[in-house]
């Protein structure tokens, strides 16, 4: 065989099997990824218009909250998540409501349900982004519990229960 040839086959194949490699650790990194690096780099709007990022709570246990105002659901548990983030803000842990709503609605529901946690509204990737987290079906509510590390530890779709959220909080204390 020619050696200009056998050079160029060498090279085919070694391109072949670093294409490959490179397919198989994409493939790994899709399969491990469980939606918290999405959920950590999405930006959102809080209600007074800043831009703003779940990491910025990273080293705390987080209740991340999807919701609308037109929700019943939704509307049932926010004043338990109330009490909840008044109860637990000085165990580090933070509940933050994700609205996929407008603005306006949300902040005059804030003002009515006089929600003190953060408030951030989706924009239109809302819905995608809670699909990336783990909601198929697009629901709500929708909630994940983060650790202090930013990485999704629990999915809860349907309304949450107070005992339910003191058992993950407790669990995710002690971890």
């Amino acid at each position: 065989m020619a050696p200009g040839r056998r050079k160029a086959l060498l090279i085919g194949a070694v391109g072949v099997a670093a294409a490959a490699v490179g397919a198989l650790a994409g493939l790994a990194l899709l399969r491990s990824e469980d939606g918290s690096g999405a959920l950590q780099s999405a930006e959102f709007t809080d209600l007074e218009g800043r831009t703003r990022r779940l990491v910025e709570w990273k080293g705390k246990v987080v209740l991340c909250n999807f919701w609308a105002t037109w929700c019943p659901p939704c509307r049932e548990e926010i004043p338990m998540l109330v009490a909840l983030s008044k109860e637990m803000a000085a165990k580090g842990i933070e509940v933050v409501g994700i609205a996929l709503d407008s603005a306006v609605k949300v902040g005059e529901f804030a003002k009515d349900y006089k929600v003190s946690y953060p408030l951030l509204v989706a924009g239109p990737n809302g819905i995608d982004l809670m699909r990336a987290a783990g909601n198929q079906v697009g629901g709500l509510p929708y909630t994940v519990f983060l650790n202090r590390q930013g990485r999704i530890v629990n999915r809860k779709l349907g309304a949450l229960k107070e005992a339910e959220v003191r058992e993950r909080f407790a669990k995710m204390l002690r971890a």
